[in-house]
């Protein structure tokens, strides 16, 4: 047999019904050459053993995992886009392949993007690029590596095609891309079902998710599922606002139907990370008035929380739901300060001095002009990293007046357990980074030189780093 002992398939979506989603067919593609395959994850769900004939099999030509989905489903929903309702979005180039449980019994799912068109495709050809599956891979990558909950990038397959883009030179290369993630619900799976007057379907979807996503959230006697579980989801959300902001990532396309009901970060597309404190940065040319600039994430956030509330009104009462609303800036505030105590390896300590830390060191970031991902890798640690910091390559920077607020209240913190002085990562010098310079340097390589030892150089650095801040231990 193929698979591990650790395989353990599943297919509890079906148990939703044919109102959530379509069967359709995979596109048939003229190559397969497999380009990236992540076996961490694949350990996981019991996939690391597949010969490089049955990955292909599996996530180039979607034959069916034994015991899960035995059809691709292209799932339905709705969503606003830029603030705009879209009744006409569900999946355009992807679709839910298949469903298994890790080996602590939680739920995921492998999801595609780039396997042909489906009903949703809206006049697309339901492909995806090979610099965008690439991208997808960078970016999952470094935010796990940063400890950001995102999805992680399984599989990525060139496809022998020549696409036509308009933001990319073309013709240019294809590809499929295969994602490990904890959930493909939406907020606007939610709103599709709140627009179309189906209510029983609504509420079935709101009992699945509960279950399914949120088992350890018990309902009270006297309480209401539906508001439990968007306090729940609320959370997850300002969890995952936070942990970007700390990594300094700017999504890009923070729409309805990119916000997952679990509060994971995924779907990666015009996705950059600042060079520079500056909250006003966007990510995607398209954002032409900066409604997702860095520093609108939590704002955005927010709002699209704000959209699930409204589809809840049938089961839940308006002033709950809008007290947990009132309620998000407050909690997000204590998890962005949790977060940038994560990001520079201190343990936490009381709101106070936390929130203390967190301003000192974003207003010298800001000030400063420093790079953004520079100052967290000299002074991971805290305490433990102060000489590392003041010795080396912006020691003068921090010796300055400029920064004595945020240097005193490093120096007075711990590190976390896990963190080693004396790792390679640190004494490197240098952070990883995956700025747009970076990432740019790393596609001129694929494109023009086919070097992809250049991509597993820079897998490995990530993996270096990750090792450094403890983010794979667990795993």
């Amino acid at each position: 047999m193929p698979f591990s002992q650790a395989f353990h398939p599943a297919r509890d979506h079906t148990r939703l019904g044919g109102l959530f989603y379509d069967v359709v067919e995979p596109a048939s593609f003229p190559m397969h050459r497999l380009r990236y395959r992540n076996n961490r994850a694949a350990a996981t769900v019991g996939l690391d053993t597949l010969t490089e004939d049955e990955w292909v099999e599996h996530f180039g030509r979607f034959k069916p995992l034994p015991g899960s989905l035995p059809h691709p489903l292209a799932l339905r929903y709705h969503g606003h886009q830029f603030r705009q309702y879209n009744p006409d979005l569900g999946d355009g180039r992807g679709f839910l392949f298949a469903q298994l449980r890790d080996d602590t019994g939680r739920l995921l799912d492998l999801g595609t993007k780039g396997s042909g068109r489906t009903p949703w495709s809206r006049g697309g050809d339901g492909r995806l690029t090979l610099k965008g599956g690439v991208r997808e891979i960078l970016a999952a990558s470094m935010l796990e590596a940063l400890g950001v909950e995102t999805s992680r990038a399984f599989s990525l397959i060139e496809t022998g095609e020549n696409l036509e883009r308009h933001d990319e030179p073309s013709p240019t290369r294809s590809a499929v891309l295969v994602r490990l993630g904890h959930s493909h619900i939406r907020i606007g799976t939610f709103q599709r079902l709140a627009a179309n007057a189906e209510t029983e379907a609504l509420k079935q979807l709101v009992t699945y998710v509960r279950e399914t996503y949120y088992p350890d959230l018990s309902v009270p006697e006297d309480g209401n599922e539906a508001l439990v579980l968007f306090e729940a989801v609320c959370g997850r959300v300002a969890r995952v606002g936070a942990q970007w902001m700390a990594a300094g990532f700017v999504h890009g396309v923070l729409n309805t139907d990119n916000i997952a009901i679990t509060g994971e970060s995924f779907d990666y597309g015009p996705w950059r990370f600042l060079p520079r404190f500056d909250a006003n940065f966007t990510a995607a040319y398209f954002d032409h008035n900066g409604l997702y600039a860095y520093g609108r994430q939590p704002q955005a956030l927010l709002w699209n929380l704000a959209r699930l509330a409204e589809c809840l009104l049938e089961f839940a009462p308006h002033a709950g739901l809008t007290d947990v609303l009132s309620r998000f800036p407050a909690l997000y505030e204590r998890e962005l300060d949790l977060a940038w105590c994560r990001r520079l390896g201190v343990r936490p300590d009381t709101v106070e001095t936390d929130r203390a830390l967190r301003h000192a060191v974003t207003l010298f970031l800001e000030t400063s002009g420093i790079p953004f991902h520079c100052l967290p890798f000299d002074w991971y640690g805290g305490s433990g990293g102060a000489e590392r910091a003041l010795n080396g390559e912006r020691g003068d920077l921090y010796r300055d007046s400029a920064f004595a607020e945020a240097r005193g209240l490093l120096e007075k913190r711990d590190p976390v357990a896990s963190y080693s002085a004396d790792h390679p990562y640190f004494s490197g010098g240098q952070p990883c980074d995956m700025l747009i310079t970076t990432v740019e340097a790393l596609w001129t390589k694929l494109s023009e030189q086919d070097d992809w030892a250049a991509l597993g150089d820079k897998l490995t650095e990530i993996d270096l780093m990750a090792d450094a801040l403890g983010q794979y231990r667990a795993l």
